[in-house]
C-alpha cells in the first residue's frame, strides 16, 4: 500500500512539477506549462462569449480595454497578452481565466464609482492570473484525484477513494481565501505601479460588501434565507477593515497613501445610458410583466415571485425557492403542432391530462408528467420555434399545491400588445448633479420601476445604508 502510493507520487512529480510562481516568487506545485494554461485559456475564452453575450458598446469595451492593460504592462507577468471584456449582465461580478482573459459584467460596473475602482477590479483578476491560482487548483485537484483513485485500488474499498477527494477539495477551498487576499495585494500594486490610488482596492471591497449587507437585510426583512455570497463569494471573511487586505494594500508602495489617481468625474461619463438591469436583448421585467422584444412575447410573474433571466432559459420562482417554471426556446421539426411537439419531447415518459387549446392565436399543449416529483409541462407553438415550459415543485410538496401559479404563468403568455415595445426597453443610469438642499427621497421617486428605490440610489452611489452626498457630488440614477 504504502509502495503504491509511493509510486503514484513519483508519477505526479513526473507528470507536473515545480515552478517558481512569476508574482510570489515561491516555489509552487503545477502540471501545466505556460504555453498550456495559454492555449487552456483559449478554449475557455470561447466558452465564455458562448454563455455570455458580449456588451455592444465598441466604445465602452476601448476603455476597459484600455485601463486593463495600463494595469497589466506593471504586473508580474507582462508578457500575456491581456484581453479585458464587458460582459451584457446585469450581475455583479469579474473574472477571468488562465492565460490572461478577463471578464467583468456590465452590472458589476454600474456600482463602481471611479477609474481607479475599475482599475482595482481589473487588477484584482490580473493578479489572479499573474499568481496563476486557476492552474494551481487545477493541478492540486488532478493531484489529489489521481492519489484517491491509487488508494482505493490499493485498499480495494472504493470509499477510500471519495474520502481522498473530498479532503483534496477541501484543501483547494482552504486556501481559497488566501488567495483572494494575494490577489488584493497584487492587484494594489499594480495600481500603484500604473499610477492609480491602490485605496480603490478597499473602496471596491466596500462596494461589495454593501451589496451583500443590502442582500442580507432584504431577505430579514421578508422573512427569506440569506442569498449566497456574491463576486468571487468570499466576502463574508473579508470586509472592508479586515486587516490583512488593509496591509497589503499599504505594503503596495509609495503611492499606496491616497495620492494616486481616482478619475472619478471621467468614469462616471463613461457610465451615462449604460442599461441598468435586464438589456433590451435580454428582456425586461417590470412589475409583475416580463417583456421581451426580440422575441416579442410577454408573460406575466406570481405576485412574490422572482424571475432569474439567463441567456439559455427564463427562471420564475416562488420566494421560498422550492416551486419554479422553466421556460426555454426550441426548434420545431416541420408541421409539428404543439401537442406532437410535446410528447416528441416527453418520448417514452406518460403525459396525463392532456389539454389544446387557443392563446393569443398561438397553438398551445398542456400536459402533466406524472410521478413521485411530478411536472407540469407545456409548449406553446409560433413559427419554426417552441416556447417549452417545465414547472415543478420541490421537497415532497404535491404539484397540485403550485399548479394553478404554474398554469397562470402559461396562460399569460402573449405576443407584445400595441405601444409594449417601450416596456421592452431598458432602464439606463443617468448622471445627476447633487444639490444642496436636494432631497435624496425626491430623486429615488424617479426611480419607482426599481425594487426598495431609495435603497438601491444609495447603493449605487456609495452611500448604503445611511451617508449623504455633498453638494455638488454627481449621483447615478436610473430612468
Amino acid at each position: 500500500m504504502k509502495l503504491r502510493v509511493a509510486l503514484v507520487l513519483l508519477l505526479l512529480l513526473q507528470l507536473g512539477g515545480c515552478a517558481v510562481n512569476p508574482a510570489t516568487g515561491r516555489t509552487d506545485f503545477v502540471m501545466m506549462s505556460e504555453q498550456q494554461e495559454i492555449e487552456l485559456g483559449q478554449r475557455y475564452s470561447q466558452e465564455v462569449l458562448q454563455q455570455y453575450p458580449r456588451y455592444p458598446d465598441e466604445q465602452l469595451q476601448a476603455y476597459v480595454q484600455q485601463v486593463g492593460e495600463r494595469v497589466a504592462r506593471h504586473s508580474h507577468r507582462s508578457n500575456l497578452a491581456y484581453s479585458f471584456t464587458v460582459i451584457d449582465s446585469p450581475e455583479i461580478n469579474a473574472f477571468a481565466v488562465p492565460g490572461g482573459h478577463i471578464y467583468i459584467h456590465r452590472g458589476l460596473m454600474a456600482y463602481l464609482s471611479s477609474e481607479a475602482e475599475l482599475a482595482a477590479v481589473l487588477g484584482h483578476e490580473v493578479g489572479h492570473v499573474t499568481a496563476r491560482h486557476s492552474v494551481r487548483q487545477q493541478s492540486q485537484s488532478t493531484a489529489w484525484n489521481i492519489l484517491g483513485q491509487a488508494v482505493a485500488i490499493g485498499s480495494g474499498v472504493g470509499a477510500a477513494g471519495d474520502l481522498t477527494n473530498a479532503l483534496g477539495g477541501a484543501f483547494v477551498r482552504g486556501y481559497g481565501r488566501d488567495m483572494e487576499l494575494e490577489a488584493d495585494g497584487l492587484g494594489a500594486q499594480y495600481l500603484a505601479r500604473s499610477g492609480y490610488d491602490p485605496q480603490a482596492m478597499i473602496e471596491v471591497v466596500k462596494v461589495l460588501r454593501s451589496q451583500e449587507d443590502f442582500a442580507r437585510d432584504q431577505a430579514a426583512a421578508k422573512g427569506q434565507e440569506v442569498p449566497p455570497s456574491g463576486y468571487h463569494g468570499l466576502f463574508d471573511t473579508h470586509p472592508d477593515n479586515d486587516t490583512r487586505l488593509r496591509q497589503v494594500v499599504a505594503a503596495a508602495g509609495p503611492l499606496a497613501t491616497g495620492r494616486g489617481e481616482v478619475g472619478r468625474d471621467s468614469y462616471l461619463r463613461r457610465l451615462e445610458g449604460l442599461p441598468f438591469g435586464d438589456s433590451a436583448d435580454a428582456g425586461v421585467r417590470r412589475g409583475q410583466r416580463f417583456y421581451h422584444v426580440g422575441l416579442d412575447f410577454s408573460l406575466a410573474i406570481p405576485a412574490g415571485w422572482a424571475l432569474i433571466n439567463r441567456p439559455d432559459a427564463l427562471i420564475v420562482h416562488s420566494a421560498d425557492q422550492q416551486a419554479f417554471v422553466v421556460m426555454s426556446l426550441e426548434p420545431l421539426r416541420q408541421n409539428q403542432d404543439a401537442t406532437q411537439y410535446l410528447q416528441q419531447r416527453a418520448g417514452r415518459q406518460q403525459l396525463v391530462q392532456q389539454d389544446s387549446f387557443q392563446q393569443a392565436g398561438l397553438d398551445v399543449a398542456s400536459a402533466v408528467v406524472p410521478g413521485q416529483a411530478a411536472k407540469r409541462v407545456a409548449a406553446i407553438v409560433r413559427g419554426k420555434q417552441a416556447f417549452l415550459f417545465v414547472a415543478a415543485v420541490k421537497g415532497h410538496a404535491s404539484l397540485e399545491s403550485q399548479d394553478d401559479h404554474f398554469m397562470a404563468v402559461i396562460r399569460s403568455f402573449r405576443p407584445l400588445q400595441s405601444g409594449e415595445r417601450q416596456l421592452g426597453e431598458p432602464r439606463r443610469l443617468h448622471l445627476v448633479r447633487y444639490q444642496a438642499g436636494q432631497s435624496l427621497d425626491a430623486l429615488a421617486r424617479d426611480m419607482a420601476d426599481e425594487d426598495q428605490p431609495l435603497l438601491r440610489l444609495r447603493l449605487l452611489n456609495g452611500l448604503y445604508p445611511d451617508a449623504q452626498p455633498q453638494p455638488g457630488d454627481q449621483l447615478k440614477v436610473v430612468r
